[in-house]
């Protein structure tokens, strides 16, 4: 539990005051504000897409890539004919080192519509797949423009 977490539990059962709650709330940073309120959605809704969506990306963002990966699996079990988390997910699994998972992962991406390989080309989320053959050989299966 985070700093501000606690305070504002304490604040808001009638312990210390609540400016001890809203002087940790300020002290956070926007991305750490936005991932405890999204924790606190995702408590209540475990399955809210869009809130998983978001989470995922604000937990990247933070470098907390284990609970991304996390995040990422999860919408591929609600969402499995969509390219995009598919790609996130394959991006999460690389950046794990799961280079495998990752190469799997990219393939559902890629079969299931996945376009942007300028993108894909770059993005160093995939930087730890760029010396596997097994990467270039799927991007020359799907993208024979790169």
């Amino acid at each position: 539990m985070s700093e501000a977490d606690d305070a504002f539990s304490r604040a808001s059962y009638g312990e210390p005051s609540s400016e001890l709650a809203a002087a940790a709330i300020c002290r956070q940073s926007q991305l750490d504000f936005d991932i405890a309120f999204y924790d606190a959605i995702l408590e209540c809704d475990p399955e809210y897409v869009d809130v998983l969506r978001c989470q995922g990306e604000l937990l990247s963002r933070k470098g907390l890539h284990g609970r991304a990966l996390t995040i990422d699996r999860r919408l591929a079990g609600l969402l499995p004919g969509d390219p995009v988390v598919h790609y996130n997910l394959a991006c999460s699994l690389a950046m794990g080192g799961l280079e495998e998972e990752s190469l799997a992962a990219l393939v559902a991406a890629l079969e299931a519509g996945y376009d942007d390989f300028e993108h894909l080309e770059f993005d160093k989320d995939l930087d730890g797949l760029r010396a596997n053959p097994a990467f270039h050989a799927l991007l020359r299966r799907f993208a024979a423009d790169l």
